[in-house]
């Protein structure tokens, strides 16, 4: 039987979400780059979750959440508010269950990820930027259409879905001896710490964050949730502060929390682009920066990144436009 959305999840949901989604997902490759591994003095193998359905992992949490929704018959809609892949998610997931979807999003947002929600057949409803912002708007979306909550990153059953690329992960490489993913809301953290300590106790889980937006690692090292108000940082996916939830797996499951610059992300953006010929979004590319800046493992050790997504927008893409960062 599933978690209920507000309690904390275990192993055993993630392992129950792998049975339900499973056959709906796409089983994203595992990649490695020699080039890479000589840069890195690592083994790091990148499970590519940029080539998920709707350009990103979120589609495993929102699936989790939606489908069993709509297999008990009672919603008729669902709703959340989101930076961009959430979003995307949520109106891909809800399509296929058959369900409206309505994702308040800031009109802030990546203009690609905004595209793509639409596309993906949602009613959109901008808000201004914040958490607060978003919350407000949704509540009054929620209240107008009696819609679902479906929250992006601090429910049960969006985490458990989420640590299903984990999972995977370990399936197909059980001996990683660190695996690394962003932390923004820290959906994704969470469900990759349980997956992790449950499939390869040996494992470090380490959670990667922008510098200009570092509530989790302030929050992890000083034992009480902290917050961040419109940080300035180009991984817009990290902009949101870590859920309570997330935080209670965080101090539980996780080993470590570090941090990257601005410069480090859109650096690791190139190198993933020039070594493995991906094109990945400065969200996915705070962990890549981590182990390119030795902050993940030891020389030669086995290191494994979630490539959380690959939704760029390519007129604001930093290396692309000829931009610097100082």
């Amino acid at each position: 039987m599933q978690t209920d959305a507000r309690t904390v999840p275990t192993f055993a949901d993630v392992a129950a979400a792998a049975d339900l989604i499973s056959s709906r997902l796409v089983r994203t490759p595992v990649m490695s780059s020699p080039a890479f591994d000589k840069r890195a003095d690592r083994r790091v193998v990148f499970k590519c979750e940029n080539l998920q359905h709707g350009g990103a992992f979120k589609y495993r949490g929102a699936l989790n959440a939606i489908l069993p929704l709509a297999m008990a018959g009672n919603v008729s809609a669902v709703a959340t508010h989101s930076s961009g892949n959430h979003g995307t998610a949520v109106a891909l997931a809800a399509k296929v269950c058959g369900l409206d979807a309505y994702v308040v999003v800031p009109h802030d947002s990546a203009k690609p990820k905004i595209a793509n929600i639409e596309q993906a057949g949602a009613e959109l409803i901008f808000c201004e930027p914040g958490l607060p912002a978003r919350e407000a708007r949704l509540a009054e979306v929620m209240q107008r259409t009696g819609a679902h909550l479906v929250h992006p990153f601090d429910d049960a059953r969006v985490i458990a879905g989420q640590g299903t690329a984990t999972l995977e992960l370990l399936t197909e490489e059980p001996n990683l001896d660190v695996v690394c993913t962003p932390v923004g809301g820290g959906g994704l953290i969470g469900g990759t710490a349980l997956a992790a300590k449950a499939m390869a106790p040996q494992c470090r889980v380490i959670a990667a964050e922008p510098e200009k937006a570092d509530d989790a690692y302030r929050s992890f090292r000083e034992g009480k949730r902290l917050f961040v108000t419109l940080p300035a940082t180009l991984a817009d996916g990290l902009r949101g502060s870590i859920g309570a939830l997330n935080f209670t797996l965080l101090q539980s499951h996780v080993d470590d929390v570090v941090t990257v610059t601005e410069r480090e992300i859109v650096a690791a953006m190139r190198i993933v682009l020039q070594d493995l010929k991906l094109l990945i979004e400065p969200s996915s590319a705070v962990a890549v920066a981590a182990v390119l800046a030795g902050k993940l493992g030891n020389p030669g050790q086995r290191v494994g990144i979630i490539i959380s997504g690959g939704n760029v927008d390519l007129d604001q893409c930093p290396f692309l436009r000829g931009a610097t960062l100082t």
